[in-house]
């Protein structure tokens, strides 16, 4: 009876570093990974040692993301910390129309650019359980340097003031617990009114009357008509 948009949900994730999202997110492809696609952004940032090409970040020079730039590659981009991060734009409308739902794990100011652009997308701000844990994820991590943690850390600071911005948040205090409340806000979108195309009936009025025959002999015609005359 109701028909559903048969396109694919853009679901943005952010968080400040070390809350854990990635995790989150890879559970979630791994729940739905037919109907589910991680958007790969594009950045000029050197490539870390537990990176990999093609799968965490798609790599390039800041002269060949600036030249992506003018060519209209990127649905948004911003800079953070120094370094490019973009968005490209076929492959999520791509997928979008296909009826995929499209994740993608993106910046503040990312996140902040797509809302403008796209503002019936879904987005989820991923909060740390406190800066005490925060500070913790940050300092186990073992690939930065002590001012590269101090400066994730007072970003990360500033970051969570903007969680007002976002239409969710979820604090990442136990990993299955959060992926379990970010799988029931998708679920929940889904079933926005918004999201109907339309509503119809592909039963006419006499087959289901038959039907209520079928079921219960009380709906006959004598049988609502005495039923009437009983209550007037």
């Amino acid at each position: 009876m109701i028909k559903q948009k048969q396109t694919g949900q853009l679901i943005v994730i952010s968080a400040p570093s070390g809350s854990g999202k990635g995790s989150i997110i890879n559970k979630l492809l791994k729940q739905n990974y037919q109907n589910r696609w991680l958007s790969v952004s594009t950045t000029s940032r050197p490539i870390r040692p537990n990176d990999i090409p093609g799968t965490t970040y798609n790599f390039v020079t800041k002269e060949e993301f600036e030249t992506k730039i003018k060519e209209g590659y990127f649905l948004e981009y911003a800079e953070y910390a120094g370094n490019y991060y973009g968005t490209p734009k076929k492959p999520m409308t791509d997928k979008l129309n296909e009826g995929i739902d499209v994740i993608l794990e993106i910046e503040i100011e990312g996140a902040s650019n797509i809302k403008k652009l796209i503002p019936e997308a879904i987005f989820i701000f991923i909060m740390p359980p406190s800066l005490d844990v925060l500070a913790q994820r940050l300092t186990k991590r073992g690939t930065d340097s002590k001012e590269k943690i101090l400066e994730r850390f007072h970003t990360a600071y500033k970051e969570i003031n903007a969680v007002t911005k976002y239409n969710y948040v979820v604090v990442n205090d136990d990993l299955d617990k959060a992926v379990n409340k970010v799988e029931a806000i998708i679920q929940a979108e889904k079933c926005r009114v918004d999201r109907i195309e339309e509503v119809f009936l592909d039963t006419k009025e006499e087959e289901i009357h038959e039907l209520l025959l079928k079921h219960h002999k009380e709906f006959t015609n004598k049988g609502i008509s005495e039923k009437i005359n009983k209550n007037s």
